[in-house]
């Protein structure tokens, strides 16, 4: 399976949002038919006759081969690829109210950074439990939908067991501006995906403190090892972590307030409640209920992550930044890079 073909392909993005947009974008100026599904009226009417998403990616002029609909049926119908660009916490309803519409040699990839709950489930679990007999994949890295969408220099991560997957992705998104690299670890890839965006949140609340640049760059390369720690322990492969869906995604998230983790995080520094910090971005967050899933999953399997029980203490539990920096910094001396010496020797 090849994405050059004599014929015109379709592909199909489930979600209406900036990067759903960005990605049916460069997939029509590829040469894709791209029917774009979401529920917002106005988003749809907007792309199909003014050629722009003005809620997600104002200024951005979309390809005339993209139709926006709310008919998922038809959205899907006769498509090569499907990718499911839905918050994690409306993922799964997606997913399985399109049973019955895919057909078995249609690619599914997720683009969705984030965890469920029940059972601590990637989304490309979900994909898998849901269609087994499909081929699934997962994009994943430093990929800021609008810089994406102003033609920045940017790549990506398709990650899959399934070589035809790998290769069908990458030929279909790369173009002049968008880089797509390939890994076989899609358990590591996602994962990466869905942890960093919690220490965006505690980055952007440093930033927000005044802390200087010697603090963020603790914090990025302490986060990193945790994410890495966590990670392994859930059978993932380490050096997945020095790459664009790891150290990559992670930096990019971390320093950007283009980041919504970030901003929510800034916000919380400058003395807003969650809340209204949620409020005032108007956009989900993952890293927030990411957070909560970690933190649970590490504190039952044992798993050493000091800055995910911080952020959640100051989070949910009234605790004072200052007290529990305090406590980082007096707490137990570990190894600088992670797997490169035995703990405790």
């Amino acid at each position: 399976m090849t994405a050059q073909t004599d014929t015109v392909q379709k592909a199909t993005v489930l979600g209406g949002g900036s990067f759903g947009t960005a990605i049916a974008n460069i997939l029509a100026e590829n040469g894709f038919q791209v029917g774009m599904w979401m529920r917002n009226p106005q988003t749809l009417k907007n792309i199909n006759e003014e050629r722009e998403n003005k809620q997600y990616l104002p200024g951005l002029k979309l390809n005339s081969a993209i139709t926006a609909t709310d008919d998922i049926q038809a959205a899907i119908s006769g498509s090569d690829v499907v990718f499911y660009a839905i918050p994690s916490k409306s993922f799964r309803e997606i997913v399985e109210r399109t049973t019955g519409l895919i057909e078995k040699d249609q690619i599914l990839i997720s683009t969705t950074k984030g965890i469920e709950p029940e059972g601590f489930n990637l989304m490309s679990d979900i994909l898998k439990g849901v269609f087994p007999v499909n081929p699934v994949g997962v994009i994943s890295g430093p990929n800021l939908a609008k810089e994406i969408a102003q033609g920045q220099l940017a790549a990506t991560v398709i990650a899959s067991k399934d070589k035809r997957v790998r290769d069908f992705i990458q030929q279909s998104l790369s173009c002049k501006f968008f880089r797509i690299y390939v890994n076989a670890d899609m358990y590591g890839v996602e994962l990466g995906g869905a942890l960093k965006n919690i220490y965006a949140i505690i980055t952007g609340m440093a930033a927000a403190l005044g802390y200087g640049e010697n603090t963020k760059a603790m914090l990025i390369t302490r986060s990193l090892a945790e994410m890495s720690r966590f990670a392994v322990s859930q059978g993932a492969n380490p050096m997945t972590f020095l790459g664009l869906a790891g150290v990559g995604d992670l930096v990019a998230t971390c320093v950007s307030p283009l980041s919504r983790n970030y901003r929510i995080g800034y916000a919380i520094g400058k003395g807003e409640s969650l809340e209204e910090a949620t409020q005032a971005l108007g956009e989900v967050a993952e890293g927030i209920n990411t957070l909560r899933y970690v933190r649970n999953q590490a504190n039952e399997l044992g798993i050493y992550m000091p800055l995910v029980n911080a952020l959640y203490a100051v989070l949910f539990e009234g605790v004072r930044v200052e007290e529990v920096a305090v406590a980082l910094m007096t707490g137990d001396h570990n190894t600088d890079v992670e797997f490169s010496l035995p703990r405790g020797a």
